[in-house]
């Protein structure tokens, strides 16, 4: 939260934060719906779609609410979903899930094997073509509020900073981007939603939101043994009974698969490394073979929200809301997500564009949160909201008490636990511990290293700007979470930013923060709370390409 001071400014009528699914949705319904206003989104990548990454297995319904022409248009989706399996992994095995047991609310009929990053690109030629004004390697570092505490806007980073703080030739002070309202879509954890949750309480009447970590390749496949359209859920191996998450394996186009694991962050062992479970789970004999031969493209990853119904907030706050993943629409049985954040984004442009038309600005919009869960999303999320605290609670077991429960919603539309809630952050969840778990090493075929991987993920950062990984307290991780965790920042972050080195005998904490993928992991997962994930200077971070 920040006033203007004597920066610059520029006046729109709404302003919109990240161009992922839900921000461009809201812009080309504004423009749709009212062409006259004008509508700004601002993206901190350096191009559209370059910080998007997603399974990813889409349900159409919330584009053909947005653009119902898309096919026609030419929308670069994948192949229609042939056959969607799920699978129980043991060390040895591969056990196939017989379809008529899982739960319809699971399924997804009409889904689409889909590059999301691909498909907000296209998304933003849309909206430009509409009259959106899009400006891309553009962070926004605070929401500007007036006297009256109101949200009147952003404030963008500074650019040409240097590492010290100093300003360096060519500096360019961050401005202020007013508007009537502000739309946050920057995504889960962002820092901006972070600072209102707060500010506004928010969350002070939902339980608190659950993450998981995401890890994903691109990998291009034999013809013979590629499968367009066919879709691969797994649990069990390489998680033990008490972690949450499994893997994903979906046949795209062009003879590519998206290949990907995700683990729940309320995991409790400090000595567990996501990435290197990762490694693990494409060397089970139920995804190796279809690697042999083949070729590893891109490597990625990112956060997304699970708690689900229970951990939406209060979506609106004086001046504008969250929309997308920043508020948290995740159906996590499903993995499902984009189609809600195209419903929210939706559903946001309407409230707010009735609001303009009838003369009002920075005030609370009363009827957005009835507004976004009537498009369906409050629908889909409550009957299966226990999904989620059963498996925290329980761990496998908890799967199949969540299956009986899903069965009971679709049946009788009535659940036999009512609603679990979640009762701790995932910050919380680590027992103490120092020991790391024992991995194999990386073979350069199937397993690779942290550094070979973030290559692949064409990262730019200027290694002379201020670090955006900040500390509140430099003594914590060697004081405190060495001992008491065995530093577990050093295995959670996918990315190798951080670790810990001998220096002189003592051990010193470092953060390498241009190996930084954006994942927000570390500032959900750190147990004493220490990090903080700010945007680093515009244009920065990974730059992905088909994610």
């Amino acid at each position: 939260m920040a006033d203007l001071g004597d920066r610059d400014s520029i006046e729109t009528d709404v302003v919109i934060v990240g161009a992922g699914p839900s921000g461009l949705a809201a812009a080309i319904r504004l423009k749709q719906r009212y062409p006259a206003l004008s509508v700004t989104v601002v993206e901190k990548s350096a191009e559209l779609g370059g910080h998007i990454l997603s399974g990813a297995v889409m349900d159409p319904r919330g584009l053909d609410a947005l653009i119902p022409d898309w096919r026609e248009k030419g929308a670069p989706v994948g192949p229609k979903v042939t056959a969607d399996r799920f699978h129980y992994l043991t060390a040895n095995g591969d056990f196939v899930v017989p379809n008529f047991i899982i739960p319809p609310l699971m399924h997804t009929p009409d889904g689409l094997v889909t590059s999301l990053g691909d498909l907000c690109r296209w998304l933003g030629e849309e909206a430009q073509a509409l009259g959106v004004d899009i400006f891309p390697m553009t962070a926004a570092t605070a929401v500007a509020t007036n006297e009256a505490g109101a949200v009147i806007g952003i404030i963008t980073g500074d650019l040409g900073r240097a590492k010290d703080g100093s300003e360096k030739p060519g500096f360019a002070r961050g401005i202020a981007l007013l508007a009537k309202y502000t739309l946050i879509a920057e995504g889960a954890r962002g820092s901006l939603t972070k600072a209102l949750l707060p500010a506004f309480g928010l969350d002070a009447n939902s339980d608190p939101q659950k993450y998981g970590l995401g890890i994903k390749e691109v990998w291009q496949i034999a013809a013979d043994k590629h499968e367009p359209g066919r879709v691969d859920h797994y649990l069990g191996f390489p998680l033990d009974t008490s972690t949450g998450g499994g893997g994903f394996c979906y046949h795209a186009n062009d003879r590519k698969i998206y290949l990907g694991l995700v683990v729940h962050l309320d995991y409790r062992d400090p000595g567990l490394s996501p990435f290197e479970e990762f490694q693990r789970f494409k060397a089970h004999d139920a995804i190796a073979p279809l690697l042999e031969g083949a070729t590893r493209l891109s490597y990625g990853a990112r956060a997304l929200t699970s708690g689900g119904w229970q951990s939406i907030p209060d979506l609106a706050f004086p001046g504008g809301a969250l929309i997308g993943c920043a508020a948290g629409f995740m159906n996590a049985p499903r993995l499902k997500a984009i189609h809600n954040a195209f419903l929210s984004g939706i559903a946001a442009a309407d409230t707010v564009g009735t609001a303009i038309a009838a003369g009002r600005s920075h005030d609370r919009l009363e009827t957005l949160q009835d507004a976004v869960l009537a498009t369906g999303i409050g629908a889909e999320l409550r009957p299966v909201r226990n999904m989620k605290p059963l498996w925290s609670r329980f761990g496998l077991l908890g799967v199949g008490l969540a299956g009986f429960d899903m069965w009971c919603n679709a049946l009788f539309r009535v659940s036999p636990f009512g609603t679990l809630r979640h009762t701790n952050a995932d910050s919380q969840s680590l027992r103490p511990g120092s020991g790391d778990r024992a991995y194999e090493k990386p073979d350069g075929i199937t397993r690779f290293d942290r550094t070979g991987s973030v290559y692949l993920s064409n990262i730019a950062h200027d290694e002379d700007q201020p670090v955006h990984l900040r500390l509140r307290d430099p003594a914590v991780p060697i004081r405190d979470n060495l001992p008491n965790y065995g530093e577990p920042a050093r295995l959670y972050c996918p990315a190798a930013v951080y670790e810990v080195v001998k220096i002189g005998g003592s051990p010193e904490f470092r953060i390498n923060a241009a190996n930084c993928v954006h994942c927000k992991t570390c500032d959900i997962k750190d147990p004493a709370q220490n990090i903080d994930w700010v945007p680093p200077e515009g244009g920065s971070g990974p730059n992905y390409a088909g994610m």
